[in-house]
């Protein structure tokens, strides 16, 4: 997979994973506080588990390939547990030039 692919696949990934939480929470929401069933946990909760288990891989593979820190690394991969933290990365990576795909193969500073 190219740098620029993979720049561009993290970036899909990080968006639905944030999607995919949003719509778990929603679907807890309706569960436990509205009381009307668990329909969306039901289908969202595949869906989020499925999309998480994506942005842990291709968080790794673009690690590698931007030669990202260990504590870029780490705060990529933490940034999956809270809701919507991976949007706050993505564009926090953008901006500081780790996604940016000129870089595979360089030395990283941060």
């Amino acid at each position: 997979m190219s740098a620029t692919a993979l720049v561009k696949a993290f970036r899909l990934v990080s968006f639905a994973e944030a999607v995919s939480w949003t719509g778990l929470l929603i679907g807890m929401f309706f569960k436990w506080v509205v009381q009307s069933g668990e329909v969306g946990v039901q289908v969202f909760g595949p869906i989020h588990g499925a999309v998480f288990v994506a942005y842990v891989v291709i968080a790794l593979l673009t690690a590698r390939a931007q030669r990202w820190s260990l504590w870029t690394t780490f705060l990529a991969l933490g940034a999956s547990i809270p809701p919507l933290f991976t949007l706050w990365f993505e564009r926090w990576a953008h901006r500081t030039g780790h996604l940016d795909p000129a870089r595979a193969g360089r030395t990283a500073t941060a």
